[in-house]
C-alpha cells in the first residue's frame, strides 16, 4: 500500500534492504548489550542472569509479533505512534508516541554514559562532558548524511562486535573448563532454586530488557524499506531471536565463570569478568568494543529512530512542524536528528552520576508504549476488521500485553514517579494543543 494512501507524499529515500532492516535491528539491540548492564541485572536477579535474559525475550517476542501485525496493516514511519494512532484512536497515538520517546531520547544519552564509565579507567584525564559532545556530535553527522551511509557504517559495526562476542565464548568456555569460576556451564544460572521467586526475575527482567529495545525501531525505517509489506516485521521478528539467543549465551558463560567473585563496582563487572577469561588485554578490548557499539553505533540507530518518530507526529501535528522538515539533499528529517542529538548531550551531562536511574526510565516509557501496540493488534483486527485469528490477533498479544503489565508493576517506584510525571506533561503539552486549535482533543471518539 503506498503513502499516498494514508495521506502522505514519499519525502525518505526507500533505499534499504530486508538485510539492512535485521543488521539494524541488532546493530540498536547490540550484541554484547549485557556487558554494560550485567552488574545490575546479576544483583537483581541474584545470579539467574541468563533467566532474565529469556524472560525478556519472551516477553519482546510476542511484542515483536505484534509489531510485524501492525507494520502489515500500517506501512508508516513513526512506529507504536502511528500503530496506535490508526489502530486505536487519536488520543491513543498522541500518548504511545510521547511514551515511546521517553524512550528513545532518552537511549542516546544512557549509551554515551555507559561509554563514558568505560573509557573512565583508561583514559581517566578525559572529563565525561567531552566524550558526550564528541559522540553526539559523530552520530548527528552521520545520520544526517542519508540512511545509505548509516546503512554501511552498521554493517560493518555489527562485524566488529559479532568478532568480539565470539572471542568471550571461545576463552570463557576455554576458562570454564580448565577449572575458573563453577568450572563448568551449570544450570544455576537458569534456576536457584534457593533464591527463586517471581518478583525477583520481574524486577531484573524490568533492567534486562533495556538490552532488547531497539528491535521495535526497524519499525520506524518503514518508509525508507524497499521491501515488500512484510519485511519490516519478519525483520523485527528475526532479529530480536538472533540477537536473544546470543544474550542468553554470553551471560550463560559470564554467570558461570563469576562465581564466588566480588565486583567492584555493578558499572564494570563484566569487563572483571573478561579479565577473568582472558586478561587484562581481553578486558580492554571488551571496553573498547563496548564503546564502539553503545556510543557509535546503537546511539546512531537509537538518533535514527527517534528522528523518524519526531518527523512523523510533527507531520501530523503533534508536534511543531518544523520537526517534519526533510533535507532536500540527504533526504533525512534534519531538524529532528538535531533537536535529538542536543537532547541527548543535556540528558547525558543531568544523569551522569545516576545511570541506574536513567536505565529504568528508558526502560518504563519502552514497556508502556508496547502495552498500546498491543492494545492496538487486538482494536484493529478483532473488533475492526472482525478477524477470525485468534492466535495471531487476540492471544499473542494479550500474552505479551500480560507480560508486560506483570513487568511493569514489579518495577523500581521512582521510575514509575518519573514516568508519571512525563505523562502529566504530555496530557498538558496535548491539551494546549488542541486549545490553539493545532489538531482536535477527538475525545468523543
Amino acid at each position: 500500500m503506498s503513502l499516498q494512501a494514508f495521506g502522505y507524499q514519499q519525502q525518505l529515500h526507500r533505499a534499504l534492504t530486508p538485510k539492512d532492516l535485521v543488521i539494524y535491528g541488532m546493530i540498536f539491540m547490540v550484541p554484547i548489550a549485557p556487558y554494560s548492564v550485567f552488574g545490575f541485572v546479576w544483583h537483581d536477579a541474584r545470579g539467574m542472569v541468563p533467566l532474565a535474559y529469556l524472560l525478556g525475550l519472551i516477553g519482546m517476542f510476542f511484542t515483536a509479533l505484534s509489531y510485524a501485525a501492525m507494520s502489515r496493516a500500517f506501512p508508516l514511519a513513526g512506529s507504536v505512534y502511528t500503530y496506535a494512532h490508526r489502530g486505536l484512536h487519536e488520543v491513543a497515538g498522541f500518548f504511545s508516541g510521547w511514551l515511546i520517546l521517553l524512550d528513545y531520547i532518552l537511549i542516546p544519552a544512557l549509551l554515551y554514559l555507559f561509554s563514558a564509565v568505560a573509557l573512565r579507567p583508561i583514559l581517566p584525564a578525559v572529563p565525561a562532558w567531552l566524550w558526550l559532545a564528541a559522540f553526539v556530535a559523530f552520530n548527528a553527522a552521520v545520520n544526517l548524511l542519508g540512511i545509505e551511509f548509516t546503512a554501511r557504517v552498521n554493517r560493518y559495526m555489527l562485524t566488529l562486535e559479532l568478532v568480539t562476542l565470539a572471542l568471550f565464548v571461545a576463552l570463557g568456555l576455554f576458562a570454564l573448563y580448565t577449572g575458573h569460576g563453577a568450572g563448568r556451564l551449570t544450570l544455576r544460572p537458569i534456576y536457584d532454586p534457593q533464591v527463586f521467586s517471581l518478583a525477583t526475575i520481574a524486577g531484573a527482567t524490568s533492567v534486562a530488557v533495556l538490552s532488547f529495545l531497539g528491535f521495535d525501531g526497524i519499525s520506524t525505517l518503514a518508509e525508507e524499506s524497499g521491501g515488500d509489506a512484510g519485511a519490516v516485521g519478519r525483520a523485527t521478528v528475526l532479529a530480536l531471536l538472533l540477537v536473544g539467543l546470543l544474550f542468553m549465551l554470553q551471560t550463560w558463560i559470564a554467570t558461570d565463570l563469576s562465581r564466588d567473585m566480588r565486583f567492584g563496582s555493578p558499572d564494570t563487572a563484566f569487563y572483571e569478568i573478561a579479565e577473568r577469561a582472558g586478561g587484562p588485554w581481553l578486558r580492554l578490548v571488551t571496553i573498547l568494543a563496548v564503546v564502539l557499539a553503545s556510543a557509535i553505533a546503537n546511539a546512531m540507530a537509537a538518533q535514527a529512530a527517534v528522528a523518524r518518530i519526531l518527523f512523523a507526529m510533527a507531520r501530523d501535528g503533534k508536534l511543531p512542524a518544523i520537526l517534519a522538515r526533510v533535507h532536500p539533499r540527504f533526504g533525512t528529517p534534519y531538524v529532528s536528528t538535531l533537536l535529538v542529538a542536543a537532547v541527548s548531550l543535556l540528558v547525558g551531562l543531568l544523569f551522569a552520576a545516576r545511570v541506574d536511574d536513567l536505565t529504568r526510565v528508558v526502560n518504563l516509557g519502552a514497556l508502556s508504549g508496547f502495552v498500546l501496540l498491543h492494545l492496538s493488534v487486538i482494536n484493529h483486527y478483532v473488533l475492526r476488521e472482525g478477524s477470525r485469528d485468534w492466535l495471531r490477533h487476540l492471544l499473542l498479544p494479550l500474552a505479551g500485553l500480560a507480560i508486560i503489565l506483570y513487568v511493569l508493576y514489579e518495577m523500581d517506584l521512582a521510575a514509575k514517579r518519573l514516568g508519571a510525571a512525563w505523562l502529566v506533561l504530555g496530557a498538558l503539552y496535548y491539551v494546549a494543543l488542541a486549545r490553539r486549535g493545532r489538531k482536535p482533543l477527538a475525545l468523543e471518539a
